[in-house]
């Protein structure tokens, strides 16, 4: 872990939609090579509080901090270079290749008036490659799959290249190889020295793939802490309010229903 400035921080947050509390008092600090499980019962409140953490929504209260600066201080731009937004949901108003969707990732990182380069053009092929749709270049998104379009959709990322992911249901739509391949993709990338936030709904994987979690309840309780901690079968069973067994198989935890 590093000392210097988080890349995320939250001080006394507090979300809540539609009068219902998400968070109450949230203190949260994200630093460079650590990656955050977040996890709760459908209608708990991830997304909101991912939206919240993207700057795409204000708190109802409290500080939320970008690298030591607030979304008002950078500006969409610098923001969008620092942070990164998977939204779990997507929808293409109009036709075009899965390359060309790719280096929209680049924009934050382009002039007013420049156009991509051959350099952003190449990131944006690695990118493809990298989830695995090398050669869907000139594919039409209108015509992948929707496991291919979320794929898609963490190429553009990837080639954005943030020092922070803030990923809502990252593997949705993915077929069990793609969900573990996407997870070490995030894992690699951490080791590199960015951050990820992400909403999962397996604690198995969170286990694997996370270094702390964040287990939102629903009523404005927040318990973030070490995922060995925090993914128990005691907390876990009061948190999805169903009887939760831990098994261990090959050295890996799961855990089960009663």
């Amino acid at each position: 872990m590093t000392t210097s400035t988080p890349l995320l921080e939250t001080r006394a947050l507090k979300v809540s939609i539609a009068g219902k509390p998400v968070c109450a008092a949230l203190d949260l600090k994200l630093a460079a090579g650590e990656r955050l499980a977040i996890l709760g019962r459908n209608g708990a409140g991830k997304t909101t509080l991912l939206t919240t953490l993207a700057g795409l929504r204000a708190p109802a209260s409290g500080e939320l901090l970008l690298a030591g600066q607030t979304y008002a201080a950078l500006g969409p731009r610098q923001s969008a270079r620092c942070r990164g937004w998977l939204a779990q949901q997507r929808e293409d108003a109009f036709g075009s290749t899965a390359l060309e969707t790719a280096l929209t990732g680049r924009h934050p990182h382009l002039g007013r008036w420049h156009w991509e380069s051959a350099d952003d053009a190449d990131i944006a092929r690695q990118a493809l490659a990298a989830v695995g749709l090398q050669g869907f270049e000139a594919r039409d998104v209108l015509t992948l799959s929707g496991g291919e379009r979320q794929r898609l959709a963490v190429a553009t990322l990837l080639a954005q290249a943030p020092q922070l992911y803030l990923l809502d249901e990252p593997i949705a739509h993915l077929d069990l190889n793609h969900q573990i391949a996407l997870l070490e993709l995030f894992a690699s990338a951490a080791q590199d020295g960015v951050a990820v936030a992400m909403s999962l709904h397996d604690p198995g994987l969170a286990l694997r793939f996370a270094d702390r979690a964040l287990l939102l309840h629903g009523d404005g309780r927040a318990e973030e802490g070490p995922v060995a901690a925090m993914l128990t079968a005691e907390r876990l069973s009061a948190l999805y309010q169903h009887p939760l067994l831990a098994a261990n198989i090959d050295g890996r935890s799961c855990f089960i229903p009663r």
